[in-house]
């Protein structure tokens, strides 16, 4: 049997344009970009001649895990922003070829809004730039942001100004030793998402790997979540199946409504795209992106 799919879309400040042959072609706003893509391993449906021609930036590797960006068109901008049904994004380049979000979440960004409100308090774990806490914000939970690394706080600090919005509550602190130490103090959320990486360095310097980490990671948020409180969990490691999601689903979140799905987007051009496994648990339906 095959998963279940979960389709997410482009919107106007955001197209994902090709894809194939390792990278992907996507429109942010007006400037247009090539990224490598592991999971773009069939042939693209324009030519990288064609791509070059239309994209602003390429990214091109120079080790396993950074590279260098390119200009194609002179004059084109290291910074802008975009937008998102009122948020307001910074995006810049960077040397792990990442933007600043990762625009397939939308349907989670989305799925907080919904299911969120100013009675409400929402944790965001592995927050990086803070696309799923200022859509909590803006519903007006008090939010919590928690991300190891300064400089990221920082950006998702200058997104929440962009977008208006106030009193995000910043946490610098590795993720699961602050859910742990939230356990303790009996703190619980109507909201948690967690997009962990699939591998990471904390706050000491410590290294983890997600498949690892997954079933601590999962029982932590198990406990912090109100008895009517939802859980996202977004994997991107290639190690965590689904059958490994539905394992960690039976035995911490069995008498929730859960689901495992497939994230996937598909290119202006018609291309497929996976974009790795989700958990989603709390939800009576899934109330946002196409399922199939």
């Amino acid at each position: 049997m095959s998963a279940k799919r979960i389709w997410t879309h482009s919107w106007e400040h955001y197209e994902l344009l090709d894809a194939g042959g390792g990278k992907k072609l996507e429109r942010w706003g007006d400037t247009v970009t090539i990224r490598p893509e592991v999971q773009a391993y069939f042939r693209s449906e324009w030519s990288f001649g064609e791509w070059r021609e239309k994209a602003h930036w390429e990214f091109i590797e120079k080790g396993a895990q950074s590279g260098v960006w390119k200009p194609l068109k002179k004059n084109a901008s290291q910074t802008w922003n975009i937008r998102y049904k009122g948020l307001v994004f910074e995006l810049r380049l960077t040397r792990f070829k990442h933007l600043g979000i990762f625009p397939e979440q939308s349907v989670n960004w989305d799925l907080i809004s919904d299911n969120t409100t100013s009675e409400d308090r929402f944790l965001n774990l592995f927050a990086y730039t803070g696309a799923a806490s200022l859509a909590a914000r803006k519903s007006g939970a008090d939010t919590f942001h928690v991300d190891s690394v300064k400089q990221l706080i920082s950006w998702a600090r200058t997104n929440m100004e962009h977008s208006r919005l106030l009193n995000v509550r910043w946490v610098h602190e590795d993720a699961l030793k602050f859910g742990k130490r939230e356990i303790k103090r009996g703190n619980q959320y109507k909201g948690i998402i967690m997009d962990p990486p699939a591998w990471g360095v904390g706050a000491n310097n410590e290294k983890w790997k997600l498949e690892d980490q997954l079933d601590e990671l999962v029982s932590t948020a198990s406990q912090l979540m109100d008895p009517d409180g939802f859980l996202i969990l977004n994997t991107y490691s290639p190690k965590v199946e689904m059958d490994l999601l539905h394992e960690m689903s039976d035995l911490y979140l069995g008498s929730r409504d859960c689901e495992v799905s497939e994230l996937w987007a598909k290119t202006q051009t018609g291309k497929e795209l996976y974009f790795g496994n989700v958990l989603r648990a709390g939800f009576d339906r899934l109330a946002t992106g196409t399922i199939e």
